[in-house]
């Protein structure tokens, strides 16, 4: 059965490193859902996607951090679709037990996100309110993340990442959605 990622990139055309982490997506027979051409109106049909959810086997939600979180649209597909009897609630069986993982995107470097860091938080707190509503709430597989982190040097200025760095950083995303079946794959990578 087929993956499938739910891409919350508002200018996926421009994007450099979300772009090219969609090339090894494909490469890997991937189906992408890009959420801001499906829906650029804002409008999520959940219903329409609890029947595409259904109909494939790992969910992947890849997104750039915008504001320390995800893009609106992400949210807004979250609510419309993890809904009672399908994501929770007694009887459903959408989500439970289906393997889910996230794929960030950050222009900020790794050493930022620490306690210590520019920002003092790290990618796990960031990220924990998906692993609370998937992990917890949902009862997915839960597989944690893979980031991709930046090269700031001046915050909201310059988020330059090398040629090096993206394909660095697609090899090793590529190697994330290899391991999504295995068992204590996923995680901080």
């Amino acid at each position: 059965m087929k993956s499938l990622i739910i891409l919350a990139h508002p200018d996926i055309e421009n994007s450099l490193i979300n772009k090219r982490f969609l090339k090894e997506a494909a490469a890997q027979s991937f189906t992408v859902r890009d959420l801001a051409r499906e829906y650029p109106s804002g409008e999520i049909e959940g219903e329409r996607e609890r029947a595409i959810i259904k109909a494939h086997g790992a969910l992947v939600l890849q997104f750039p951090l915008h504001n320390f979180s995800s893009p609106a649209i992400l949210k807004s597909w979250i609510d419309a679709t993890m809904t009672y009897g399908f994501a929770y609630g007694r009887t459903s069986e959408g989500i439970r037990g289906r393997v889910v993982a996230l794929a960030v995107s950050a222009g900020i470097k790794r050493a930022d996100y620490a306690p210590s860091g520019r920002y003092h938080f790290t990618m796990e707190q960031i990220l924990a309110p998906f692993e609370l509503a998937f992990r917890y709430y949902f009862h997915a597989d839960w597989r944690g993340f893979f980031a991709f982190y930046g090269a700031e040097e001046t915050p909201g200025v310059d988020y330059e990442s090398s040629v090096t760095q993206i394909e660095k950083g697609a090899a090793e995303y590529a190697e994330f959605l290899r391991n999504l079946g295995a068992k204590g794959a996923g995680k901080k990578f």
